[in-house]
């Protein structure tokens, strides 16, 4: 028997008791529970079994009323977990986890539900997409800081965010992972063990301000995947790491070069400190300040200046430096002062907008669509659009419930990373680069738009027909380019018109992206857009 239906089968041993916080309930129907009086007096069953529990009661669903395993169907197990979550609600509790089984005639699951109202979260919670050549140590540094634990040298701290097993063999990341931690008036609230779900979630209940990490990938073959991460998602600041042992390399720059173009407010980390003599560390610092005037910025050596210069200092044009080391820890209690105070920047007020950046499907829970909310806020029972579909349509969705590192939230706003469970489409129709919309908009899909581009790397000329992909927001696609004068040179500033070659997206005037093709790669403004034809 597995340790999960060991769950099962103890909350099943302990059966319904009057002065006890087990409760069996065969289903739950929003037409029958929650009509008349039932709400109420179902809510305050749930109060006493919280009471009986010391502030957690366990329901059990899909079974009898004396334990036996009647199983109920998906969608009627959705619908069970949506009433049950408006019970505990209106209890002043929320639900904490849920886990399920198969069974004969359907599913079987457990629900934990805890007292206390569903966590709100303010708008101080900064998001930093991290940068940065293979090996230079981002995964490492980022383990360090979330754990407040220093690595063994092998890279067990980098272990937490590399997430397929390949990657963990092979120490290479090549998705996207994300960490959390935060801080409250004691200073840094870490994860104890960031392997459990529940304890990245205590993070996120526990502490006054928080600190969410999309580490990319730094193996050029994923060079797509780390701008994916750098642009797909509503950052606050960027982490670029140069490795002390080996300085900047090419990857490096044009990670910086990504950095820049999305005009996002970055600290350069030097790793690996602990590994080579100060005289090396000094060198590579002057490096990473010529890298930098290169492309017109002012370093700062936060070591030199003081975090006080860098909080108040730090812009598109001012970027700090600190020296660091996951093996010593040297260098990350200047991060941990940097990360609490910095301010955030990526507040939008507007309406609801999130582009997909991933889908899955959760059983009993159903389809989820996770990413970035861009700007506005989304609540649980919300109708939205979500589209466009491949021919430019948008279907419309109902929000179940919403989900940020593995804690349920009532509401997310703007640069929360966050999961949606969404009522109304199958997770094979959801696509990444597609948004999520208020029901009452009017989304005009775009299959062509013009664009003012900068050439950054190229060994020939772009012309008429020159097709790379393109990134924004979390659209990954082919494109073709027909520039203004007939071509753009490398070093070339121009317009061009841009036409996406399968399907079209939603996209708007402003919005930057990135374009690259085998090692060519540049930078764009959106100008004008062209309704799809």
């Amino acid at each position: 028997m597995s340790r999960d239906r060991v769950l099962l089968e103890r909350a099943l041993d302990r059966g319904e008791q009057d002065g006890g916080s087990v409760e069996f309930k065969e289903r739950l129907l929003r037409d029958v529970h929650l009509e008349g009086g039932r709400r109420e007096s179902l809510a305050a069953q749930l109060r006493h079994r919280l009471l009986s529990g010391d502030g957690e009661a366990t329901y059990v669903v899909g079974v009898t009323d004396d334990g036996g395993l009647a199983g109920i169907g998906h969608d009627t197990f959705s619908e069970s977990m949506d009433v049950l979550s408006l019970l505990a609600e209106e209890a002043d509790a929320h639900i904490d986890d849920v886990q399920t089984w198969g069974v004969e005639d359907g599913l079987v699951g457990v629900a934990q539900v805890r007292d206390g109202s569903i966590l709100e979260t303010d708008d101080e919670h900064l998001v930093v997409g991290t940068a940065g050549h293979v090996d230079h140590g981002k995964s490492t540094l980022v383990g360090s800081l979330v754990t407040g634990t220093a690595d063994d040298g092998d890279g067990a701290t980098r272990a937490y965010l590399d997430v397929q097993p390949h990657e963990v063999e092979r120490g290479l990341s090549a998705d996207l992972s994300y960490a959390v931690y935060g801080f409250d008036d004691d200073g840094p609230v870490h994860v104890r063990n960031p392997d459990r779900k529940a304890d990245r979630a205590k993070v996120v209940e526990e502490a006054d301000r928080l600190v969410s990490f999309v580490d990319t990938v730094g193996h050029e073959p994923w060079l797509r995947t780390t701008i994916r991460g750098l642009v797909g998602q509503k950052l606050d600041y960027g982490l670029l790491v140069v490795a002390a042992d080996d300085g900047p390399t090419q990857t490096t720059r044009e990670h910086l070069g990504v950095l820049l173009a999305t005009e996002l407010p970055t600290i350069v980390a030097i790793t690996k400190t602990d590994a080579v003599s100060d005289e090396r560390c000094e060198e590579v610092e002057r490096e990473v300040e010529r890298l930098l005037r290169d492309v017109d910025k002012s370093p700062l050596r936060v070591a030199r200046h003081g975090v006080d210069a860098a909080v108040e200092e730090i812009s598109e044009r001012v970027v700090p430096i600190v020296t660091t080391s996951a093996i010593t820890m040297d260098g990350l209690d200047t991060l941990d002062e940097l990360f609490d105070r910095l301010p955030k920047t990526s507040q939008d007020a507007g309406e609801f907008r999130m582009y997909v950046d991933r889908s899955y499907s959760v059983t009993g829970v159903g389809a989820v669509a996770s990413g970035t909310v861009m700007s506005g806020e989304v609540e649980a029972g919300d109708e939205l659009l979500l589209g466009p579909m491949p021919d430019g349509r948008f279907q419309e969705v109902e929000v179940r419930s919403i989900e940020m590192h593995y804690h349920r939230v009532d509401q997310a706003s703007a640069g929360r990373i966050v999961g949606i469970a969404l009522k109304g489409v199958k997770e094979s129709a959801i696509e990444r680069g597609m948004v999520l919309l208020p029901r009452e908009a009017d989304p005009d899909p775009v299959r062509e738009f013009e664009a003012e581009v900068m050439v950054l790397n190229h060994p020939t000329r772009i012309g008429d027909g020159y097709e790379p992909v393109v990134h924004l927001e979390t659209i990954g696609e082919a494109a073709s380019f027909s520039p203004e004068n007939g071509r753009l040179l490398p070093g070339d500033t121009g317009e061009t018109t841009v036409r996406f070659k399968f399907r079209p997206y939603l996209i708007e005037e402003g919005q930057k992206f990135v374009f690259r093709e085998g090692r060519s790669k540049g930078v764009g403004t959106v100008t004008d857009v062209r309704p799809a034809d």
